[in-house]
C-alpha cells in the first residue's frame, strides 16, 4: 500500500497517474474517490487510503458521483505480479468467483479458500466475495445506464443472486436506488458512459468507455493487431486513425462480438459489446482490456526505460506504446504454433463454431482445443483440453512456460510468444533476437515492442517446429 505522504501528495495534485493504483476515502463525508477527483481536496487528517475500490466499499464508503472511482483502470500491479494474490486478482476480474465460487477460485490457485481469503484481505483489503461484489456493482451500473433492461433483469445479468441483494448493494455503493441511478444517467449526470441506451441484444450493443491511464498509443496497438488478423474471427474496418477492431468472443454463457475504436478520447477507448447473454459483460470487458493492455502503467515503464540510450528516444517518440495481450489465451497459443494467420483462418472455417448469423466479416468463434484434430497441433490442444496445460489469467507463468516447452512442436520462441501475449507477461525476452538487457527488467516485453515498432528489427514470423 502507498505511504500516506505520497498518497496525499497525489490527492492534492489530482495526479491521474495513481488512478486505480490506490483509492482515498474521506471520513467526514463517507465517500471514496480516485486520486484525480476534481472535488475540493480534503484535510489530510480526514483521508483514509485503500488499495482497491472493494476495500473502500467494505470500509463503509460509497463511490463519489463526480469521479466515478469504480470505473478507473485496474491496478497495473496485478498484471506484473506472479504470486497468488496477483493471480487471484486476474481470475476474479475474469469472473471466476461469480461462475465457480470462492472454492473454484481456490482450486484454480492450488490453495484453500481460507488461505486465499486471508492473503487477499491482507494485501488488498478485501476478500474474494467483496472483490467480486464490487465488479457486479460496476457491471450493474453500466447496464442500468446503457441499456433498457428492467431492473430485475439487470440484477441477474450483473450476477446478483437476488433483486434484494442487488438493491442493497447499489444503495450502499452509489447512495441511490437502481432507478435513481438510471434516471441520473438519462439526465446526463453521474455517469461514466455516453450514448443512447441500447436495447438488450440490439445491433448497437452495450456502449462502454474502457479507461486507461497515461498516454495510449492506439495506432501502435491497431497496427500490431492488423498484422495478426485471423479471417472469420477478426477484422479491422475504417481508415487509419479512425479504425475499428472487431472480433468474436467465446464466453462462458454464449458468443459475443466486441468492437473497439482506434480514435480515442481523453482517458478511454470507445467499445461496444454485443452479447448473447449479458451475464458475460464483466468477463468480456476484462478480456478486451487484456487484449488492448489497458491496465498497464506507461509511467512506470517510461521511468524505468527512458534513461537507456537506445530505448529513451524510442519511448519519447512513441509514448504509451502497449504490449497487446489476448482475448482468449488458448486461441492465442494455437495461433502461435500455427505461425500463420491464413492457416489459423482455415482452421476456423474447418473447426470453428459458426455464429448464428454472419456479422460483417465475422463468421465464427475460434475452435475449442478439443475440436481441433490437426496432428501438428495435437500435443498442444490435447494438453489444453485435458487441463494439463492451463493458460487462464490465474496461471503460474513459470509453470506454464515449463509445460509449454515440454510439448512437441513448441520451441522456446513460441513458448515465449505465448507467455508474452496469452499470459500477459510484462518481462519476456524472446530467443533468437539480440539479447534484451537485464537492466530493462521487469519491462522487457515493452522494450521488445518499442524495438519492433521502431524497425530496429523486423518482428519475424514464428517458425512451426515438428517433433
Amino acid at each position: 500500500m502507498i505511504d500516506e505522504e505520497t498518497g496525499y501528495a497525489a490527492v492534492r495534485g489530482r495526479d491521474a497517474r495513481f488512478d486505480g493504483v490506490f483509492f482515498f476515502a474521506v471520513a467526514t463525508t463517507g465517500i471514496y474517490c480516485r486520486p484525480s477527483c476534481p472535488a475540493v481536496t480534503p484535510k489530510q487528517r480526514n483521508v483514509r487510503y485503500y488499495p482497491t475500490a472493494a476495500a473502500a466499499q467494505s470500509g463503509g464508503f460509497r463511490a463519489c458521483r463526480r469521479c466515478r472511482p469504480d470505473a478507473v483502470p485496474g491496478s497495473p500491479e496485478w498484471n506484473v505480479r506472479a504470486d497468488v494474490v496477483g493471480r487471484a486478482m486476474r481470475l476474479i476480474g475474469d469472473g471466476v468467483v461469480d461462475r465457480e465460487g470462492v472454492a473454484g477460485l481456490a482450486d484454480r490457485l492450488g490453495y484453500s479458500s481460507r488461505q486465499v481469503h486471508r492473503q487477499l484481505t491482507a494485501e488488498v483489503g478485501a476478500g474474494p466475495v467483496a472483490l467480486a461484489r464490487a465488479q457486479r456493482a460496476l457491471a450493474a451500473r453500466v447496464l442500468l445506464q446503457t441499456t433498457t433492461l428492467s431492473v430485475t433483469d439487470t440484477a441477474f445479468a450483473a450476477g446478483f443472486a437476488s433483486v434484494r441483494q442487488f438493491n442493497d448493494t447499489i444503495r450502499e455503493i452509489y447512495a441511490r436506488t437502481p432507478s435513481e441511478l438510471r434516471a441520473a444517467a438519462r439526465a446526463g449526470t453521474g455517469t461514466a458512459t455516453t450514448g443512447r441506451a441500447a436495447e438488450p441484444g440490439s445491433a448497437s450493443g452495450v456502449p462502454l468507455r474502457l479507461a486507461y491511464r497515461g498516454p495510449y498509443d492506439a495506432q501502435g496497438v491497431f497496427d500490431f493487431l492488423h498484422t495478426e488478423l485471423v479471417p472469420g474471427i477478426e477484422e479491422i474496418t475504417g481508415p487509419p486513425g479512425r479504425r475499428t477492431y472487431r472480433r468474436t468472443l467465446r464466453l462462458p454463457h454464449g458468443p459475443g462480438v466486441a468492437e473497439v475504436d482506434e480514435r480515442r478520447r481523453a482517458g478511454w477507448l470507445d467499445c461496444r459489446l454485443r452479447l448473447a447473454d449479458l451475464r458475460d459483460l464483466t468477463t468480456a470487458v476484462q478480456r478486451v482490456r487484456r487484449l488492448f493492455d489497458l491496465d498497464a502503467d506507461p509511467y512506470a515503464v517510461a521511468d524505468s526505460l527512458s534513461g537507456d540510450p537506445l530505448l529513451g528516444p524510442l519511448i519519447a517518440a512513441r509514448p504509451g506504446l502497449r504490449s497487446p495481450g489476448a482475448a482468449d489465451p488458448d486461441e492465442l497459443a494455437v495461433r502461435a504454433v500455427l505461425a500463420d494467420p491464413a492457416a489459423a483462418g482455415a482452421l476456423v472455417t474447418a473447426c470453428g463454431d459458426p455464429l448464428p448469423a454472419p456479422d460483417g466479416g465475422l463468421t465464427h468463434l475460434f475452435p475449442e482445443p478439443a475440436r481441433i484434430d490437426d496432428p501438428a497441433l495435437r500435443p498442444l490442444t490435447g494438453a489444453l483440453a485435458a487441463g494439463t496445460l492451463r493458460l487462464d489469467p490465474g496461471t503460474d507463468r513459470d509453470e506454464a512456460g515449463r509445460a509449454l516447452l515440454a510439448l512437441p512442436g513448441v520451441d522456446a520462441r513460441t513458448a515465449g510468444y505465448i507467455r508474452l501475449r496469452a499470459l500477459g507477461d510484462p518481462d519476456v525476452a524472446l530467443p533468437n533476437e539480440p539479447p534484451l538487457s537485464d537492466a530493462w527488467r521487469p519491462w522487457r516485453s515493452y522494450a521488445l515492442h518499442h524495438l519492433w515498432a521502431a524497425g530496429h528489427r523486423a518482428r519475424p514470423r514464428l517458425e512451426m517446429t515438428t517433433a
